[in-house]
């Protein structure tokens, strides 16, 4: 004969994994979206430098090594500094970060990257009540 206690705990789940929607790290503590965000700056860099590079020792093939040395250096430090930086913070940390970063030093390009619905205020809040006497 089974009690109500022991029916009840039959239909309960006592396990929710709360990692379950969360993107796992891929290389060096990296999600995907922070590992593609860090090999685009990287190799934004490298190509630049790697022009600069090319233009100076008159060999096309500069532009592409240095890219692809900068994106390793890139995923290697950017790895462990966004590791360092994540400890113990939320998992959207840094993305509300890029975007409160957006609305305040490029705000024309808010709106393409949801910054505008952040409160970007700063400043005493009030409400504005009066004492009636």
């Amino acid at each position: 004969m089974t009690t109500a206690r022991d029916a009840r705990r039959d239909a309960t789940v006592t396990f929710l994994p709360h990692r379950l929607n969360r993107q796992p790290p891929i290389v060096r503590g990296l999600t995907a979206d922070e590992l593609w965000i860090t090999v685009g700056v990287s190799a934004t860099a490298g190509l630049i430098l790697g022009i600069v590079l090319a233009m100076l020792t008159s060999s096309i093939a500069m532009a592409p090594t240095v890219v692809v040395i900068a994106v390793a250096i890139g995923v290697g430090v950017g790895g462990t500094v966004l590791r360092r930086l994540k400890r113990g913070r939320p998992e959207t940390w840094l993305h509300r970060e890029l975007q409160w970063w957006i609305a305040q030093r490029v705000p024309f390009l808010a709106s393409y990257f949801g910054a505008r619905v952040l409160i970007t205020r700063s400043g005493y809040w009030t409400t504005r009540r009066t004492v009636s006497r």
